[in-house]
């Protein structure tokens, strides 16, 4: 992240900390459809603190015996937080209401709804995620240096980077990774360590597209996104140019892999060179298992609230899917430390 310069990086900051304590962080999915009332799988809305997505479907599936497999979810959320998601258990009996019941006093967890439906829940179906974030400690003129930092960014938006917990406690991981291109291994914490190694090289594609002045900008040969989801190839910058600005398209970067789609023309040649620099190829990709996909490169949060408080700053906002909000609070504390710990 600290290679990555802030969008508002003339604009002075409002200082302080986040995730003092789990409440200082909140966090709320966006369903992407509600359940439909019948089906094979349970949907149940939780909220919790200090257990992350993980650590939730692991106690899940042990209290109803069932294998990971069986337990949906449509993205992971922080450990240190007071978060709101929901699971699909693939349970063919049971009333919701009871299952809720057993949930909620032996987890230790609040279950806030219980319905069938027919499908389960995977990675991706949702909208987005609703925050809202105390920095605390922040300075006494911080509601209206975060103002001027919240009209910035509803204005022209940021890089859609990944936060620092996708580089692991130390940081280390995409270089951790490295090693799982010579010796391949599957499994969860391999997929951590690899997805870390895609999310640095998409930093490295962020920082030079920003260093030649191309973001949010299109080039020729472009792979954008459209709001609602398709992606498809730009051939010419020019002509799509009133779409991103009206904000309808966006462009996207690599997540490096086997099958990635990639760029054309001049938008081709920093994709090749950038994976040519790292050291892997191809036929690497292919045996480490990665198939790559497509990320936007460019947010725009929507919804900005602040509110100031004697113990500090509260800050909401809302991101699309697989977008962290630690990314848009170091553009109003202005450091690459946000954590109090």
């Amino acid at each position: 992240m600290s290679a990555l310069p802030l969008s508002t990086a003339q604009l002075p900051g409002t200082g302080g900390a986040i995730k003092s304590q789990a409440a200082d962080f909140v966090v709320e999915e966006l369903p992407l459809y509600e359940p439909g009332g019948s089906g094979e799988h349970v949907y149940l809305k939780i909220e919790r603190e200090g257990l992350s997505t993980r650590d939730l479907v692991v106690a899940l599936g042990r209290l109803f015996h069932l294998p990971s497999r069986a337990i949906g979810t449509a993205g992971m959320k922080d450990k240190h937080a007071r978060a709101t998601q929901s699971f699909s258990l693939h349970l063919h009996q049971g009333e919701p209401a009871g299952i809720a019941e057993r949930v909620q006093g032996e987890l230790g967890v609040r279950v806030l709804s219980a319905a069938r439906h027919a499908n389960k829940l995977r990675m991706g179906h949702l909208l987005g995620n609703r925050f809202r974030v105390l920095l605390r400690g922040a300075g006494p003129d911080a509601l209206e240096r975060g103002r001027a930092i919240a009209d910035a960014l509803s204005a022209r938006g940021l890089p859609n980077a990944f936060g620092p917990q996708r580089f692991g406690a130390q940081g280390d991981n995409a270089e951790r990774a490295l090693a799982l291109f010579r010796e391949p291994r599957r499994g969860w914490s391999a997929e951590l360590l690899l997805s870390a190694w895609q999310s640095a090289r998409f930093h490295e594609w962020l920082a030079r597209r920003l260093e030649l002045g191309c973001l949010p900008a299109l080039l020729d040969g472009d792979i954008a996104k459209r709001h609602d989801g398709p992606i498809f190839d730009v051939e010419h910058a020019a002509a799509e140019e009133p779409r991103r600005v009206a904000r309808e398209i966006v462009p996207t970067g690599p997540l490096y892999g086997a099958q990635m789609r990639w760029a054309k023309g001049p938008a081709l040649a920093l994709e090749q060179e950038l994976l040519a620099t790292s050291g892997i190829d191809a036929a690497a990709l292919a045996r480490a298992g990665l198939p790559g996909t497509r990320r936007a490169a460019w947010i725009y949060p929507a919804g900005i609230a602040l509110e100031a408080q004697p113990e500090g700053l509260w800050v909401g906002f809302e991101l699309p899917k697989g977008s962290y909000a630690t990314v848009v609070l170091r553009e109003f504390t202005k450091s690459e430390v946000l954590s109090a710990d």
